[in-house]
């Protein structure tokens, strides 16, 4: 039994076939990541694990689940977090407010939530601007606020959408450290990236679609090589 998987993933918008007959597995503990062209369907395939998007066909398999079908909070419930590519805060709301929000995914008590709130923000390098409103933050303290608000829902599995997008060389730096210490921490990671230096320094294995459908998977030595891959990205000669 795999930690999570797809088996046939499809979805249509219309007569766009959006994702077509994707299959995948994640091992537990492990980066897994995500690339292909801009259009190939990648958060598609977020929104389709989290239940923001109903699937067309296939199945979606967390442990010995198969939780197509069910509501996007009880898949967080579940244990599947994610952060989204275009971060919203609540921006009138402090930040441990921001991230208070999230921690009552796991519990109905202020203080519970609180302290997981703070632990998260500590483990993010945030506790130091608690008390900021949420938009007085600069980009890359955006992006380690939604980092912060996925960790406080609690979950076994990390669905990172362009986290890196819009940083500096020093916070993508930043970031990869931050995406290890998660994964040491117990959590598995899926992550979607255009920046190819992160994602290869980042993932243990990769896979790339392109129009919605399987390219290849492999390590990243495996995937920067192939053929396919490399064509999808930069066209042929």
């Amino acid at each position: 039994m795999s930690f999570f998987e797809t088996q046939h993933l499809t979805k249509v918008f219309g007569g766009l076939t959006a994702v077509n007959d994707l299959s995948f597995q994640v091992n537990e503990g492990e980066i897994f990541g995500l690339i292909g062209p801009n259009g190939s369907g990648k958060t598609t395939v977020f929104n389709l694990i989290t239940g923001f998007y109903p699937i067309t066909s296939g199945e979606i398999l967390y442990g010995d689940r198969i939780i197509n079908g069910i509501p996007t909070w009880k898949i967080c419930k579940l244990g599947i977090g994610r952060t989204f590519q275009v971060v919203k805060p609540l921006r009138r709301m402090t930040v441990l407010e921001n991230v208070i929000t999230s921690a009552y995914n796991r519990t109905s008590s202020y203080g519970e939530a609180e302290a997981k709130a703070l632990d998260a923000l500590n483990f993010c390098d945030l506790a130091k601007k608690k008390d900021y409103p949420a938009k007085e933050l600069t980009i890359g303290d955006r992006k380690r606020l939604e980092i912060a608000r996925a960790l406080a829902t609690g979950p076994d599995l990390l669905l990172l959408d362009e986290t890196m997008a819009g940083l500096t060389p020093q916070e993508q730096a930043e970031g990869v450290v931050l995406i290890k210490k998660i994964r040491d921490s117990g959590v598995t990671i899926v992550i979607v990236e255009h920046i190819m230096q992160v994602i290869m320094n980042l993932c243990d294995r990769i896979l790339c679609i392109n129009h919605g459908e399987a390219l290849t998977t492999g390590t990243p030595v495996e995937v920067a090589n192939n053929k396919d891959v490399i064509e999808a990205y930069l066209g042929k000669e």
